[in-house]
């Protein structure tokens, strides 16, 4: 099982970056699937899921309004579009499932 996350980088406060994680090694439209964060010094927080089947989502309450998890079962990838950005929000970012191993993560700094 492997997740490779990529589309970090640094942006201005209000900026928008588009984070993508490709998965191999299981069947991924089998699976709900998540995108994790953990900032310097916290522990690591559950951002967003998306199930599936139906492909709902649910998301932490501080990004409800700003990001948008979505998937493509075709390309085994999961993503996030991520709006408003907030210093706030500057994180290493991870997919996963409910369960097992860590991709190596992508960083998102926001600052000005």
């Amino acid at each position: 099982v492997q997740f490779v996350e990529s589309g970090g980088g640094l942006v201005q406060p209000g900026g928008s970056l588009r984070l993508s994680c490709v998965a191999s090694g299981f069947a991924f439209s089998s699976y709900d699937m998540n995108w994790y964060r953990q900032a310097p010094g916290k522990e690591r927080e559950l951002v967003a899921t998306i199930t599936n089947g139906s492909g709902r989502t649910n998301y932490v309450d501080s990004v409800k309004g700003r990001f948008t998890i979505s998937r493509d079962n075709a390309k085994n990838t999961v993503y996030l579009q991520m709006n408003s950005l907030k210093p706030e929000d500057t994180a290493v970012y991870y997919c996963r499932r409910s369960f097992g191993s860590w991709g190596q993560g992508t960083q998102v700094t926001v600052s000005s």
